[in-house]
């Protein structure tokens, strides 16, 4: 269902809690959002995947002997990709290796391993402003066999895509400033157990990092699936935590209590980047899988759910498993492996699309309101909600009051108020509810769920 918007309603309201806008803001498009998009390339795409692919292995453990084999070969080209970016950005684009060592696990790693994370980080233009965006793809690849280093292995779609798809948002938004900061980052060992985005994880968590939202870009090419033969370029995957995996006890007793088990942060995100990315992106569908990744399996936004951030992943919409953790050979006249001529680089420029759309916006709004609850003291129809001002020095111009049924998927109204309370007609019995901050210029920032106040 799609979201009410900009209907001329009459809401009933009791003052002095609220005043609505007499015109909701229109979610028109920013122009520097499309300008932006309009520079994405699939031709860039499909070149940095030739060229990641001509590495021949990006296996966490291939040996580092030969100048342009693989992973760390890889990851100085990565590295040397980011730099050439920073001459445009001011001094404010500082790129580097984030260097860790990972111990035998008795199962794919055999032996202590130096690993790296290809990191480059956009600093924001307001140094009072701590938020930090990331989106992330993995840099590693793997033939048929997990511990095979040596056999080539281009891992074309997984996820030299996801990869370039990073350094396109990088190579356009270096030249752009944003208030808070963001990273982009093409991290190892996700193959072997996730251990790039692991280590990133816990620094961000150990050093209080304000981690608003975490995007994992991980097979974004292939349209194609294998035995169902379907052919689809026109939506894309979003999956992303119900029950959180860092949850306090109070946050399980609410969840429980109310419903809520739709409602956690990196749902949230998801919503947001449906609804964003479809405005500014055309000929995609964003997909909301209410499932933490494909089925008991796994990515690199796991580990940031794990340390209680907001992470989600985008993957294709059906996977070619002819591609993916194949040896390249030709089997009764089926070619296998994960091969540079089976993306579809047009399917891959509208998904980047898709990221830099709700990166932008994350970027440019304000931050969430804070201590939003809803008042459960009294029997009624009307519900009250209550709020702070974010501690933001860009205060925002006003907040969207969220609205939907219990059983639909995604919001389906908003109310613009300018205050920080409201009672609105709708029973707490029957919907959900969420507060948004909203700027002059339309951006919104992620809805906040509210909590009991009683």
């Amino acid at each position: 269902m799609k979201i009410w918007k900009f209907l001329p309603v009459i809401f009933l309201l009791t003052a002095p809690f609220c005043r609505l806008s007499a015109q909701p803001i229109l979610a028109a498009q920013d122009p520097s959002i499309s300008e932006m998009i309009k520079e994405i390339s699939a031709g860039n795409i499909k070149s940095t995947v030739e060229k990641l692919v001509s590495f021949r292995t990006r296996h966490t453990l291939s040996p580092s002997v030969k100048q342009n084999e693989g992973l760390r070969a890889a990851q100085e080209w990565v590295k040397s990709e980011f730099e050439k970016y920073a001459k445009d950005s001011g001094g404010r684009f500082e790129t580097g290796f984030d260097t860790f060592f990972v111990e035998p696990d008795g199962r794919r790693i055999p032996r202590r391993t130096e690993l790296r994370n290809v990191m480059a980080t956009l600093k924001g233009t307001d140094s009072r402003d701590t938020r930090v965006l990331i989106v992330s793809a993995h840099l590693d690849s793997r033939a048929g066999a997990a511990l095979d280093s040596t056999s080539f292995a281009p891992g074309a779609n997984d996820d030299a895509s996801g990869v370039a798809l990073t350094l396109e948002l990088a190579r356009i938004m270096s030249k752009r400033k944003f208030p808070c900061t963001i990273i982009f980052t093409a991290v190892s060992g996700e193959e072997q157990g996730l251990y790039g985005s692991t280590f990133l994880a816990k620094k961000a968590k150990n050093l209080n990092w304000n981690v608003t939202a975490m995007f994992n870009n991980d097979m974004v090419g292939n349209s194609f699936s294998d035995g169902t033969t379907l052919r689809d370029n026109t939506r894309v995957r979003v999956f992303s935590e119900g029950d959180p995996a860092f949850e306090t006890e109070e946050m399980a007793k609410f969840r429980k209590y109310s419903g809520g088990e739709n409602d956690s942060r990196s749902r949230q995100l998801a919503r947001y980047i449906k609804e964003t990315g479809e405005k500014y992106v055309d000929q995609i569908e964003v997909k909301l899988i209410y499932r933490k990744d494909r089925y008991l399996r796994g990515g690199d936004h796991t580990p940031f759910n794990n340390e209680g951030f907001t992470a989600v992943r985008f993957t294709e919409m059906n996977e070619n498993y002819n591609h993916q953790h194949q040896d390249p050979r030709i089997e009764n006249g089926v070619q296998y492996g994960d091969l540079p001529e089976f993306v579809d680089y047009d399917y891959a420029a509208k998904i980047t699309g898709l990221n830099l759309a709700a990166l932008a916006s994350l970027a440019l709004a304000p931050a969430s309101p804070e201590k939003v609850v809803i008042d459960l003291k009294e029997l009624s129809n009307f519900s009250k909600l209550e709020w702070t001002e974010p501690n933001d020095v860009r205060k925002p111009a006003g907040y969207n009051i969220l609205i939907r049924e219990t059983d639909q998927p995604l919001w389906q109204k908003k109310i613009f108020v300018t205050g920080t309370k409201a009672v609105i007609p709708y029973s707490k019995d029957n919907y959900f509810f969420a507060v948004e901050s909203v700027d002059s210029s339309g951006h919104e920032s992620l809805p906040v769920v509210p909590m009991p106040n009683n």
